[in-house]
């Protein structure tokens, strides 16, 4: 019986999506290092991905659990590359604060370093739901367009290269705790 459980809950973990597995911690103040932003940021190949012509796969004693792949069969897909920043605002403001502006000078230059020179980004704006999803949405939106401005306007960050986009408060982190700073965060998604 305790096997079936073993394999129902690998079952459920290999069904999740990428992107939830992938997002679990958010990198706060010190956390926020260049050598951790482009670790990150950095597209990695799947390592569960097969080789030419094998389905991508998770062995079990019994049990083959498949992955779907958004690219070829046979080819290795990279995992989406992330990092959630606790960059935090003023309530109803996106104006950045000095802390946050540090915080986006290590962004800066992780984004000009030559591994990650040659990608775009999104820079996703979350807020906790709060105010109701209208309100949040432009001030999701507003704070993302806030750290996009700041990247161009002082580390010469190619605009070309960023793109702001507002989740008001759809994703959050902590469904736990609705209210919960990690939930008023800055994702930065490398875009392929």
């Amino acid at each position: 019986m305790k096997s079936v459980k073993f394999a129902a809950a690998l079952l459920l973990l290999a069904s999740l999506p990428l992107a939830t597995q992938a997002q679990q911690h958010v990198l706060r103040g010190s956390d926020i290092t260049e050598s951790a932003l482009i670790e990150a940021l950095t597209p990695h190949a799947d390592p569960e991905a097969a080789g030419p012509g094998d389905s991508p796969a998770v062995r079990t004693r019994s049990i083959k659990v498949m992955r779907e792949s958004a690219e070829q069969p046979g080819h290795q897909v990279a995992k989406k590359a992330q990092a959630s920043l606790l960059i935090t605002f003023e309530t109803n403001s996106a104006e950045l604060r000095d802390e946050a502006k540090n915080s986006l000078d290590v962004v800066g230059k992780a984004l000009q370093a030559d591994s990650l020179a040659k990608f775009n980004f999104a820079i996703e704006g979350h807020a906790d739901p709060r105010g109701g999803d209208e309100l949040n949405y432009r001030l999701s939106q507003a704070r993302a367009e806030s750290v996009m401005n700041y990247l161009v306007g002082t580390h010469g960050i190619s605009r070309g290269r960023l793109k702001a986009e507002g989740k008001g408060s759809s994703e959050l982190l902590n469904t736990d705790d609705p209210t919960a700073p990690e939930n008023r965060r800055v994702t930065i998604t490398t875009l392929k």
